[in-house]
């Protein structure tokens, strides 16, 4: 293990969450909110004291002795560092005690929006600000933001490589175009493009500070709301926009440099796209058709269901509506969406609909060669060959996502909570959703989960966020081995 790299990285991520708190500080001086100030005061001064401190023990570090090993060790220890530093305010100001704060904080950089409050709206704006905006530095990857600053000269290709597979979602890392720093640089222009004109359409019909802060959790995927009633106090045109983006961010990114190469048609052929978007609309309809018992119109209906379908898939998380109290079959489909989540390549989490496509065709492909022994059917994805180390690590990845979430749920059982609430939490918090059925669902909260659940659960919604490899590394002995 290279440890002055590991030092260093850690460093210079400290450093970089400590200049995007700013913009919270100085939001709580323009509001007078004097004791959050001194919360991100001290927290400033915390920061920048250890982040010294590990640059001065790294001095002299080889920057060409770097390989996976280190790129998962630095995805891990990094996102790790920054829920336990970024905590600070919530706890200094008083507002959380400190297991609460780092809950709520990794919640938000995983952009999970699980929350332990049941009075968002007591919080002060600077925290409500800083809430969501770590959503916001979570969704594309605050590695990836260092590593579209870090001048090529400072590391080797390999760090780049390395760091980038560590915290990319998907089976496989790719690059959009040929440096690495630019395919970062390429994916952060595209995430504060749409971001801009998220918080200029959200801007038209509500107040400036919410459309920053709901813009922040829909690019992010993440789902804080700063008020009680979620996006079910907001205008029909706020759900609608909200909706729209929340489907766009849960878009492989790759698709918007093709069209932004005038590429449409390879697009239109991606394989994933059709499938997320087949999803999509058809439990939109099948969620609506079968809750349109509640609501007044079919126009209100859908409304709700296309939200909270979006809502979900991406993994959002934001809620107009109580879908606890839908019928058992929408919850069903909900629950599925859970799962299945978004697409390789965007904000979204879950299993990803490559990793579904993959796995029917291999699946396919499997019995047909138990069918028919003496031949090979080999899985293609977009019209090319998949390669048998993405199907092996695609199975890898399968396999400790079932034990992790059988594990999660045995130690959820613990607080005796009735099985809906303890299986939907372990699923919503480890595939980066937010809310689940039951005790968990769009009205209610993480609060009532004692410290050992909600520690079970930090750790699920970082593994799930880093697609569990750079968090189970930590783990292993073999990672903190000198050779």
């Amino acid at each position: 293990m290279n440890y002055k790299s590991l030092g260093h990285f850690t460093a210079l991520i400290l450093l970089v969450e400590a200049a995007l708190m700013l913009p919270a500080l100085v939001l709580s001086l323009v509001f007078g909110e004097p004791r959050a100030t001194e919360a991100y005061l001290y927290t400033l001064l915390i920061i920048l004291l250890i982040s010294g401190l590990l640059l001065l023990l790294s001095r002299g570090e080889k920057a060409d002795d770097f390989y996976e090993k280190e790129g998962l060790a630095c995805a891990g220890i990094s996102w790790l560092v920054l829920g336990l530093t970024g905590a600070l305010p919530f706890f200094l100001s008083g507002k959380m005690d400190y297991i609460d704060a780092l809950f709520e904080t990794v919640s938000g950089f995983t952009t999970t929006g699980a929350s332990i409050l049941s009075e968002v709206e007591s919080l002060e704006k600077s925290l409500l600000y800083w809430r969501s905006f770590t959503h916001w530095v979570g969704g594309m990857g605050v590695l990836v933001f260092l590593l579209a600053l870090v001048p090529r000269s400072k590391h080797g290709a390999g760090f780049t490589v390395h760091i980038l597979k560590a915290e990319s979602p998907g089976p496989d890392v790719g690059k959009l175009v040929p440096q690495l720093r630019k395919t970062a640089q390429l994916l952060y222009k595209i995430y504060i493009g749409l971001t801009i004109l998220n918080i200029i359409l959200l801007a038209l019909d509500m107040p400036i500070f919410d459309a920053f802060c709901i813009a922040f959790g829909t690019a992010g995927t993440g789902g804080f709301a700063i008020t009680n009633a979620g996006l079910g106090g907001y205008s029909p045109y706020i759900q609608w926009v909200t909706t729209i983006f929340m489907f766009l961010f849960g878009v492989n990114f790759s698709c918007y440099y093709l069209l932004l190469k005038k590429r449409p048609g390879s697009v239109f052929r991606d394989e994933e796209l059709r499938l997320y978007l087949f999803i999509f609309l058809s439990a939109g309809l099948i969620t609506g058709i079968s809750s349109h018992a509640a609501y007044g119109s079919w126009s209100e209906t859908f409304r709700h269901s296309f939200f909270q379908t979006a809502s979900v898939m991406s993994t959002t998380g934001f809620a107009t509506t109580d879908f606890n109290l839908w019928p058992t079959l929408a919850k069903g489909v909900l629950v599925f969406l859970m799962i299945v989540g978004a697409s390789a390549g965007s904000t979204g989490g879950g299993l990803k609909c490559i990793r579904l496509n993959l796995i029917v065709k291999d699946l396919r492909c499997s019995l047909k060669e138990m069918i028919r022994p003496g031949r090979i059917y080999p899985v293609r994805s977009n019209g090319r060959l998949v390669h048998e180390s993405v199907l092996k690590g695609l199975h890898t990845y399968l396999s400790a996502y079932v034990l992790i979430i059988l594990a999660s749920f045995l130690l959820l059982t613990i607080d005796g909570k009735d099985l809906t609430t303890s299986i939907t939490a372990v699923l919503a918090c480890f595939n980066n959703i937010g809310p689940g059925l039951g005790e968990v669902g769009p009205m209610g909260n993480y609060g009532s989960f004692s410290i050992l659940s909600k520690l079970v659960l930090i750790f699920d919604m970082l593994a799930g966020r880093l697609e569990i490899f750079p968090i189970i590394a930590l783990l292993s002995r073999t990672t903190w081995k000198h050779q």
